[in-house]
């Protein structure tokens, strides 16, 4: 089986994303956890991370939110 990890990036209510496949879970959640962590002090807006199983499957999901001044 094969997993599937999706950065999602949102800036200005447009967003943009990065999807990578890995052949293993450990891999995908290495790679998972990567994304957060940058997502964690990033300035994008809503920056974001999931897993999923070629089926749809939703394993792991989180997303931070930076508002921007107004």
């Amino acid at each position: 089986m094969s997993y599937i990890v999706i950065e999602l990036q949102t800036n200005n209510g447009t967003t943009a994303n990065i999807v990578t496949t890995y052949p293993t879970r450990e891999e995908a959640e290495s790679k998972y956890h990567t994304i957060l962590a940058a997502a964690a002090v990033s300035n994008v807006e809503i920056h974001a991370a999931t897993i999923l199983t070629p089926d749809g499957f939703q394993l792991m999901s989180k997303a931070y939110n930076h508002p921007t001044a107004e």
